[in-house]
């Protein structure tokens, strides 16, 4: 999904997918080599530690504290090229499916968008860069009179300043980006197979977990839920009576298969899985239809035996999200990108797209 256009990237043989998030700073690396993607490297670098805190916990970094921590990540990372694309957070945008007239003119469909956008947009819209996508019907030709009528059409608005914060990031750490996509955009190119069908995506970030329904390749329902992977980590931390830092590298080599901590996270596990089941409910009610297929994304994700925990709650078909999955490597880094994969599903996204410019 095109969304923010191009603002005039150069080509490069490789390119690089930047995934600004709230605790963390996440960057892949691809190649386009016979028809495939090549990974050729990928880092991780906490922010917390930039911004006085402990690794895994959200920040509120300036551009310039942002900037500094992704040169060092580029360092480390040995990153080779400049030409990315970069993620716009989720909770920095505004996403609505509206329903609005038909018009079989293209042009005059466009005016009919733009000026309709202006009722949803709860901002002036010379302050915000608007975007939007014509949903297609789920049975081509099967419409009834009103159907026929109306379009669905997803709207998409960052604010500028926004945008202007990214840029700012984008230019100071030497990168040049050719677009700036939301997050959830990106998930759904790395981990979402089959798009047009009912699908959830669970992404646990640091501060909160995003839930979002995907159908017909785009965003049809979404939530917010109060609890992240952050969460996650205070609960082993006080279990066990460990630093942070501790808790958070036990998440990922223990997690729910670790007993004296397992009660803890099933707490925190419980209350998002809870609200997540209680959205599953909403959509198909509201729109007559099953969600097919549940996939983990984010921070929270990399909890080591989730998916075994997320089976065992839901009654609908659960999987880790793996995004390398759509990458080429090594066979021996495999198991490391399995267990890793969640984390890095937007940067995965974000260079899968950016391959389809070069």
């Amino acid at each position: 999904m095109a969304f923010f256009g191009l603002f005039g990237g150069k080509k490069s043989a490789s390119v690089l997918g930047v995934d600004i998030g709230s605790s963390s700073l996440k960057v892949v690396q691809l190649r386009k080599q016979g028809g495939k993607a090549i990974l050729e490297t990928y880092g991780e670098l906490a922010l917390g530690p930039y911004g006085g805190s402990e690794v895994g916990q959200a920040t509120n970094l300036s551009a310039e504290q942002i900037a500094t921590t992704l040169k060092d990540l580029l360092r480390e990372a040995k990153v080779t090229t400049k030409s990315c694309g970069v993620s716009i957070p989720y909770a920095r945008s505004l996403l609505t499916l509206v329903e609005l007239p038909r018009r079989r003119d293209a042009r005059e469909q466009k005016t009919v968008i733009e000026l309709e956008a202006r009722k949803y947009i709860p901002v002036p819209i010379a302050e915000v860069q608007l975007d939007w996508f014509i949903v297609p019907s789920s049975e081509p030709g099967k419409e009834d009179a009103y159907q026929a009528s109306k379009v669905e059409v997803l709207l998409v608005a960052v604010h500028n300043d926004e945008l202007k914060i990214l840029e700012s990031v984008v230019k100071e750490s030497g990168l040049t980006a050719s677009f700036y996509e939301i997050e959830i955009f990106s998930t759904i190119r790395a981990v979402v197979d089959e798009p047009m069908k009912p699908t959830m995506v669970l992404d646990i970030g640091a501060a909160s977990t995003k839930v979002y329904v995907v159908e017909r390749g785009v965003v049809a329902l979404s939530h917010s839920i109060s609890a992240g992977s952050q969460d996650i980590t205070r609960a082993i931390a006080a279990s066990g009576n460990l630093t942070i830092a501790r808790a958070e590298a036990l998440k990922k080599e223990e997690g729910l298969g670790e007993d004296g901590s397992r009660s803890s996270l099933e707490l925190v596990f419980s209350r998002i899985f809870s609200e997540a089941r209680r959205v599953v409910m909403q959509y198909e009610t509201t729109n007559r239809k099953s969600i097919t297929a549940i996939v983990l994304t984010g921070g929270g994700g990399v909890t080591k035996e989730l998916g075994v925990y997320a089976k065992q709650t839901f009654s609908i078909d659960v999987r880790v999200g793996d995004p390398f999955a759509k990458t080429e490597a090594p066979a021996f880094m495999r198991p490391i990108l399995e267990e890793i994969g969640p984390e890095f599903a937007v940067a995965v996204g974000l260079a899968l797209r950016k391959l389809t410019e070069e």
